[in-house]
């Protein structure tokens, strides 16, 4: 890590040493690297324009991830603003470069700031660097306003739902925190938060109950099908007992006869089933079909 430091403080040294370049020179240069994909041309372009990388790195140091990091992230976007860079338009390479010096220090922000990974749309990257911004601005009127009612002014300033904001707000409030970090109950055993958690499964005995519920509709199937013909029992399987029932078109180009046939002899097995299941079980009426 010690390397790592003194790398990046020389690579700042030598950003403030590096001299500023003309038009004339950037677009020489930024020709010489597109053409001729010149090392040296690049290495002037890139070190040139790092003071730039630094200021808007600078501009993120509140989220609380390293400096170094967040200037090497620019350098990245840096030198992909080189590699899509177009001299003949006439713009200067740094107002060209900006954009992807921020886009490229923001993503990595959005992807290291917490484990847990959140929007990636435009309004939400607007929502999470801005948020701060605008909610120190509208607190700091004289007017005293609700938590809903800032919420909705963000929302409405920056294009989002309310909830977004809210749910926004709480992530910048704290930092993540362990699903296995301890905690003290009040008889005083220590569990860890996970232990809290509620789960949405079912409970053991109902899965149990679950599971020999299925079983018993199998065989009370499996034992009605056998009063279909053949025939019927195609129609059935293939219209009713698959996840893409078959058409009665082509159910009825299959078995050569008519869609509006497959439907009477559909609907005639249908009658059987619900007749079969009704004696084995009389007192399941809720299987009638």
């Amino acid at each position: 890590m010690t390397n790592a430091l003194g790398e990046r403080r020389q690579m700042v040294r030598a950003a403030m040493k590096a001299p500023y370049l003309t038009r004339e020179e950037e677009h020489k240069l930024a020709v010489r690297w597109r053409d001729n994909r010149d090392e040296k041309a690049l290495e002037m372009l890139s070190l040139s324009h790092m003071r730039l990388v630094i200021a808007v790195a600078s501009r993120f140091r509140n989220f609380g991830l390293p400096l170094g990091d967040l200037i090497q992230e620019g350098h990245v976007g840096l030198l992909e603003a080189a590699a899509r860079f177009e001299p003949e338009r006439e713009v200067r390479f740094s107002t060209y470069a900006t954009w992807w010096i921020r886009a490229s220090i923001q993503d990595y922000i959005l992807r290291n700031w917490s484990i847990v990974r959140g929007g990636t749309s435009s309004s939400q990257k607007a929502l999470f660097f801005n948020l701060r911004r605008l909610r120190a601005k509208l607190a700091g009127t004289q007017q005293t306003i609700s938590d809903s009612e800032l919420h909705q002014r963000i929302a409405d300033a920056i294009g989002v739902k309310p909830k977004d904001v809210a749910l926004m707000n709480s992530r910048l409030s704290g930092p993540d925190t362990s699903l296995n970090a301890p905690v003290s109950d009040t008889d005083g055993s220590s569990a860890d938060r996970q232990d809290f958690l509620v789960s949405d499964d079912p409970l053991p005995d109902e899965i149990v109950t679950q599971n020999i519920d299925a079983e018993r509709r199998h065989a009370w199937l499996t034992s009605a099908l056998k009063v279909l013909t053949d025939r019927e029992l195609r129609i059935v399987k293939e219209r009713r007992l698959t996840d893409d029932g078959a058409t009665l078109e082509s159910l009825g180009t299959k078995l050569g006869i008519s869609k509006e046939r497959v439907r009477q002899i559909e609907s005639r097995a249908m009658e059987k089933l619900k007749t079969a299941l009704l004696e084995s079980q009389p007192d399941r009426g809720a299987y009638a079909m």
